[in-house]
């Protein structure tokens, strides 16, 4: 869910699609003999290129006089920054290879082996790490006084014995390490930028933030200084749409991430980075354009001009925000091409039914395998059974959804089934009940989906891209309490600004009650402009 509420990727050919699918690298091709499974190691070790295109200006001199051990450093930083570790590791290791006594190369191969915000270290990459971080402290003395100092904080994060319950420990020595220097050198906004990369390592990666906590309000800090210097940083300000976008304040993002996505064009995530701030703050079309910038890259990194990054979260967020935009073409092309990659039809026909096209729906009869995504494709088989008039069908799936909503142990990320498929199976149950004529047991049900809904923890993007609040609005509308429906669809405006599926019917609301609004009535102009899609009411 967004915050507001609380406190308020045409496929081109399937090589493209293996090749995508795969990171980037190369697959065999049909009927070849299977090549062995390669461990983590090899696969953070293969030899890489040097990028000619794709890459950003961001530059950090270091203390070696080979040119290429210093652009592979340069983007090993940058492959960093884009949260592209296994490139980042590879990249390090070419620019040691180039220069064996560059001790700060080690020390950015260990900076690409540890934790970063979407994952903590692993036993399997802890021994590496630390053999990097020895061989840079083997070599320290070759280096300037900073890569000195950078070298021997690093060196507090990694030990030869590691305990994953203890890995906190050496993240809290590390920050401080990185407090220390960037207090000694407060004019280098890579060490500063480091420093709040460690103080994130020790907060909690999902949930809510509170601005008013001590350690957020350090984190805000030290970024606002990195940014105060340098707007167009793109560690800092991809570090700052993350601390800011699940708190009240994510607009605090937004000059930043008005140059992020084109601060290292090829890397997928970075394209995509700014739509986590614009779908918090409503701005769908902007969310759109960084996500099909995102995908582009992704397919890009089949000719060596981009970075595949995270390419199913990159479809999930511009199906997601092309839904809220009313953009049905992309939406709906976005969870095709997410069944294409990820072999998983949900999205697909989530998308389909967010925009009414019930039919073909119903002509996608690839079931999942995943138990959750599975009841979400159950949900959507029932729910256009019902408006192709097959009420028993509907009733059918419905309890299938049912029966796994109360049954299942497994969570769609970190949503569990209960609340998830719990949301989709109030909509549908109150959906037959209302096309029944029981329009008081449908606005009962809708209002569970909506308590549901609301209970499940923020996410980004949303796991439905559509709000139950949709569904009763519409209906609260039906029953003619205005007053009702104006309150869900204004509540439902503050957890998702400017869509105009909630502006429709908070405009009819206010119709209803004899009140015009040229406030409502111009937002839902400019917020539905790009939509292809004609609306007469919140939900099809």
């Amino acid at each position: 869910m967004g915050v507001r509420s609380r406190f308020r990727r045409s496929w081109l050919t399937a090589m493209v699609l293996l090749t995508v699918f795969c990171g980037g690298r190369r697959v065999l091709a049909q009927g070849a003999p299977p090549a062995p499974a390669q461990t983590l190691f090899d696969r953070y070790t293969q030899p890489i290129q040097i990028y000619t295109s794709g890459l950003g200006s961001f530059t950090k001199t270091i203390s070696t006089k080979n040119a290429e051990a210093q652009a592979f450093f340069n983007q090993g930083f940058q492959m960093m920054y884009a949260f592209a570790k296994p490139e980042a590791v590879r990249s390090f290791r070419e620019s040691w290879k180039r220069d064996p006594d560059c001790a700060i190369c080690y020390w950015g191969e260990a900076w690409g082996w540890g934790s970063y915000l979407n994952a903590p270290m692993t036993a399997e990459e802890a021994p590496h790490a630390y053999a990097a971080i020895q061989n840079a402290l083997a070599r320290r003395t070759r280096a300037t006084p900073k890569e000195r100092a950078l070298i021997e904080a690093m060196a507090v994060r990694y030990v030869e014995k590691f305990e994953a319950e203890k890995r906190v420990e050496q993240d809290r020595a590390y920050a401080a390490a990185m407090k220390r220097l960037a207090e000694s050198f407060p004019d280098d906004l890579e060490i500063a930028t480091l420093y709040a990369d460690a103080l994130f390592l020790l907060e909690p990666r999902r949930g809510t933030r509170d601005v008013n906590s001590p350690a957020v309000q350090q984190l805000h800090r030290v970024l606002e200084q990195i940014l105060a210097k340098d707007m167009r940083h793109p560690g800092a300000c991809h570090l700052y749409v993350h601390a800011t976008e699940s708190t009240v304040v994510p607009e605090r993002a937004e000059t930043c991430a008005e140059f992020l996505g084109r601060s290292i064009p090829g890397a997928s995530h970075i394209n995509h980075m700014p739509s986590h701030t614009w779908n918090e703050v409503g701005r769908w079309g902007d969310s759109v354009r960084a996500n099909i910038e995102a995908w582009h890259s992704d397919l890009k990194a089949a000719i060596g001009e981009g970075f595949a990054i995270y390419p199913e979260h990159n479809l999930h967020m511009l199906l997601f925000a092309a839904s809220y935009d009313g953009q049905g073409a992309v939406a709906t092309q976005a969870g095709r091409d997410y069944a294409k990659l990820s072999g998983d039809t949900f999205y697909q026909v989530l998308t389909l039914l967010r925009f009414g096209r019930f039919d073909e729906v119903l002509l996608v009869t690839n079931r999942p395998k995943n138990e959750i995504t599975a009841a979400l494709w159950d949900f959507a088989q029932g729910y256009a059974h019902l408006r192709q008039g097959a009420a028993d069908f509907a009733g059918l799936y419905l309890a299938r959804v049912k029966k796994t909503a109360e049954t299942s142990t497994a969570a769609f990320r970190m949503h569990p089934a209960k609340t998830l498929l719990g949301t989709a199976a109030a909509i549908l149950e109150g959906e037959i009940q209302r096309q029944a004529g029981d329009l008081s047991g449908a606005i009962a049900a809708f209002e569970r989906a909506v308590a549901l809904e609301d209970a499940l923890m923020y996410d980004e993007p949303e796991p439905l891209p559509f709000a139950a609040r949709h569904w009763l609005g519409a209906a609260l509308l039906d029953a003619a309490r205005h007053e009702d429906a104006e309150r869900v669809y204004r509540e439902e405006l503050e957890d998702h600004p400017h869509n105009g599926w909630s502006l429709l019917g908070l405009q009819k609301a206010l119709a209803g009650r004899g009140v015009t609004s040229p406030e409502v009535d111009a937002d839902l102009e400019a917020s539905w402009s790009r939509s292809d899609t004609w609306i007469r009411t919140s939900r099809f």
